[in-house]
């Protein structure tokens, strides 16, 4: 069957919604929290080893999970939407910007402002660095997978979302690793450059080559077949997630139990970077003539974060115990209601918008 022919899920109308796992993410995060904790004070040499089983410096059960994790959400990126790219190319000029420009390097200025100065007298002085490499970590490549839920939420146009998304995911291939040992660098941070690499190979390149092929043996099955995948695989990427969570905590337990203020205090840079971002990407699209409809999902994904390559890079970088595997899930657990936030100001703002 000729692929060519079927359209990708997300050129179809779809219903504003967004899914009870994903509306609930912080409360399943917190949950996470908590079993972590308790699971890792409960049964310290289950997790221990654990903790042993890797190789190359990868732990290979994270690993896996995070495989599960990443790899649905690749398998609905269009990569042969990128020639469309040219009909907002505008927006698509404003989000690049602000996605590979200013969203990295005004978090590793958030996280040296806040983290290095503001906040070091109530944060443990080992950790300091390792704090701020996970926000750099975590601002280092935009959101896959729920943009496309922020874009139908605010009536987005889905051809924009589908191929800013493709551009993005190819950009990231080339530009993490050279942008994350760029800003550890500037923040006189040690870069691990030979597990950093290894970690873009595991987490970028490899699924998304085997996220591709699979897209395309499902495509060859046609539409239905396709949707009905996608529908039964979309809950392996958030279990995955919560699942990973679980074992991060059970290592982090005995850290934010003796300091359990860590987790608001990671939160401020995060938040702040989020609503900068957005409200910079939103008012450079009406600056220079874009639709709304533009404009709302540029705004979502110049402030989204990839936190799930973010918290697996984290992990193989600095170590389960690290503060830069805590900071990457405190972006995990304020995701979800920081971008409702958002995708609810671009909506009541609309008529403030068209009056350009």
């Amino acid at each position: 069957m000729n692929t060519s022919n079927v359209a990708p899920p997300e050129r179809a109308v779809a219903k504003p919604a967004i899914h009870f796992f994903e509306r609930y993410l912080t409360v399943w995060v917190a949950l996470c929290i908590v079993a972590g904790i308790a699971l890792g004070q409960a049964l310290p040499d289950l997790f221990q080893r654990i903790a042993r089983m890797e190789y190359a410096q990868v732990n290979l059960p994270v690993g896996l999970l995070i495989w599960v994790m990443i790899i649905p959400m690749l398998v609905k990126v269009d990569f042969g939407a990128l020639h469309e790219v040219r009909q907002h190319i505008k927006g698509i000029g404003v989000t690049l910007v602000v996605n590979w420009l200013v969203k990295p390097f005004s978090m590793a200025f958030l996280g040296w402002l806040f983290i290095r100065q503001l906040f070091a007298p109530m944060l443990p002085a080992d950790q300091l660095d390792s704090y701020i490499a996970g926000l750099i970590l975590l601002a280092a490549a935009p959101c896959t997978a729920m943009v496309f839920v922020w874009s139908r939420l605010t009536g987005g146009d889905p051809l924009f979302t589908l191929s800013q998304v493709a551009l993005n995911d190819s950009i990231m291939v080339i530009a993490f690793a050279p942008l994350v040992g760029l800003l550890l660098g500037i923040s006189a941070i040690t870069v691990p450059w030979a597990t950093l690499l290894t970690s873009v190979v595991l987490y970028i390149i490899i699924p998304v080559i085997l996220a591709q092929i699979w897209r395309k043996l499902l495509l060859a099955k046609g539409q239905a077949a396709f949707d009905a995948a996608m529908a039964k695989i979309g809950p392996w990427s958030i279990t995955a997630l919560l699942a990973t969570l679980v074992l991060l905590f059970a290592f982090q337990g005995e850290a934010i139990l003796k300091q359990p203020l860590v987790i608001a205090l990671l939160a401020v840079p995060i938040l702040i970077q989020v609503l900068f971002n957005s409200a910079l990407a939103y008012w450079l699209n009406r600056a220079v003539g874009e639709k709304h409809a533009i404009a709302c999902p540029s705004a979502l994904i110049s402030a989204s974060n990839f936190f799930e390559l973010a918290v697996a890079a984290a992990i193989s970088l600095f170590g389960f115990h690290s503060g830069a595997a805590l900071a990457t899930v405190v972006g995990v657990l304020i995701e979800v209601p920081v971008m409702l936030l958002v995708v609810r100001i671009v909506n009541q703002s609309k008529g403030w918008y068209e009056r350009a």
